[in-house]
């Protein structure tokens, strides 16, 4: 059964990882995917896998840290594809350590992509959805962004941020049936996304395409329901 018949979703960072595997999945179910993330390359051997299986797919160069980059990302999908289903903002960098070692440099490389990013796109998300009368919007914040630990501070920042957004937009959204959901993945094992199960099992980390599930589950929740959080640890984490 195709879940996501007919519907449109933008998925950023698709090109590897997390945003990859639920490209995938996505496609598999039916879903007109743009795959977008800075690296064309890679974007294209996504849309090549979707299709390959049978599914259709597009890819668009974007850098979600460039605020008139992500407005034309929307505008072309609405161009090409008539309207918004579902956008998934993944695209995201992980760096700094410790406070006192961090370079302000660092600090706003992942402040642009990962906070200011997911407000552009969610704000050009947003503001289509609202046009056509409704939507799907899911930020991937992690449990960085819902803890934080030593070593953590900029990217947990950057996250807490995302998952501030997160709840704020839910509630905008609520009066135009726009859904806004938050998932919190753990230590994900993303460059292994082609790479067989056992070597996934292998690295005792979490599986993408189990985070893919989960975005496919928010993306076809019925029309009176919402999740605003999912978080997924690795078992046997600490808190």
């Amino acid at each position: 059964m195709h879940r996501l018949i007919d519907k449109v979703a933008i998925v950023t960072g698709s090109s590897s990882g997390i945003g990859k595997a639920i490209a995938l999945r996505f496609g598999a179910e039916g879903a007109k995917v743009v795959v977008t993330a800075r690296r064309m390359a890679l974007c294209e051997q996504t849309v090549a896998q979707i299709t390959k299986s049978g599914g259709e797919a597009w890819a668009i160069q974007t850098d979600v840290a460039d605020e008139r980059a992500v407005e034309r990302l929307i505008d072309e999908t609405v161009k090409r594809y008539g309207r918004l289903d579902i956008l998934v903002n993944n695209a995201g960098v992980i760096a700094g350590g410790r406070l006192a070692e961090t370079t302000t440099k660092t600090f706003d490389e992942v402040m642009n992509v990962n906070l200011r990013g997911t407000f552009f796109c969610c704000r050009a998300g947003f503001t289509q959805m609202k046009k056509q009368g409704g939507g799907t919007i899911i930020n991937m914040s992690s449990v960085a962004g819902v803890q934080a630990w030593a070593g953590t501070g900029t990217y947990s920042a950057s996250k807490h941020g995302i998952m501030a957004l997160t709840k704020s937009l839910a509630d905008e959204g609520r009066p135009h049936h726009i859904k806004v959901s938050a998932i919190c993945p753990g230590g994900v094992v993303d460059e292994l996304v082609d790479a067989s199960l056992e070597e996934i099992l292998r690295s005792e980390k979490i599986d993408p395409f189990d985070v893919a599930e989960t975005a496919l589950y928010l993306a076809t929740l019925g029309k009176y329901s919402v999740v605003h959080q999912i978080v997924i640890d690795r078992l046997g984490a600490e808190w």
